[in-house]
């Protein structure tokens, strides 16, 4: 772990990661943590969670630059892979919560053919903001009469993540999971860049050409601030608040 503007980062491999204890896994990016600037549930979500996983070049870069620090992007869609193949080997079982009924049918469809030996349960949630006491446990119910070993969320963040701090304790499963696009990436609901624009790190760009409205602000706005804001703590000394 390294600590970049009071978060804790995961700089590790994949391999590193101890799967046998209870782990909540969440990524970070510069929109998430400008976004969580102004909502401290999610920031404290964030904070503390067991593994947040540095999904974003803006992160990357934010290490070498403030910690002298040469790590790799771990992507959501990277931590899924890693963790599916290890519920293959171990013919474990996973729980995806989140999304449209016909996305998870279509994950169902697919992690058949790529991961045989995982057992898949799953639930598509309402479509809202914030869900009720009875809705919340709904859901814990039927994650945890599914007796999964692995929960994946994808709600988007931060919904996704400050529902699984609020409700980890009532979760009897040893890893949550927040991966917000990879339900629809996996599903193939919607594309990913191809590896070549990972490997250059542009694949924020090729995303935003794909969906500028809804990325315009986390490209041109929360992420300036970011940059801005490790460049004044470079410089200066301090956190800009």
């Amino acid at each position: 772990m390294c600590n970049l503007l009071n978060y804790n980062i995961f700089v590790g491999s994949l391999n590193n990661i101890i799967l046998e204890e209870h782990r909540i896994i969440n990524t970070i990016n510069p929109h998430s943590y400008c976004v969580a600037k102004k909502d401290l549930l999610f920031k404290k979500a964030l904070q503390e969670s067991d593994i947040l996983l540095p999904d974003g070049i803006g992160i990357i870069w934010g290490m070498k630059i403030l910690g002298n620090q040469k790590i790799k992007k771990i992507a959501g869609f990277d931590i899924y892979n890693y963790l599916m193949m290890y519920l293959n080997k171990k013919k474990g079982s996973c729980f995806f919560l989140g999304s449209s009924k016909e996305t998870l049918s279509l994950i169902e469809k697919k992690t058949s053919k790529d991961f045989p030996n995982v057992t898949v349960d799953t639930f598509s949630p309402p479509f809202k903001n914030l869900f009720s006491d009875i809705e919340n446990k709904t859901m814990c119910d039927k994650i945890n009469k599914s007796n999964a070993d692995i929960l994946f969320v994808g709600m988007t963040a931060p919904k996704q993540e400050k529902w699984v701090y609020e409700n980890k304790n009532k979760i009897n499963v040893k890893i949550i999971c927040s991966i917000g696009a990879v339900f629809d990436f996996y599903s193939g609901a919607k594309h990913r860049p191809s590896k070549f624009w990972i490997n250059l790190g542009l694949e924020w760009f090729i995303r935003f050409l794909k969906e500028p409205k809804r990325l315009a602000r986390r490209n041109f706005i929360s992420t300036p601030k970011f940059i801005f804001e490790v460049l004044y703590l470079k410089f200066f000394g301090k956190k800009k608040i």
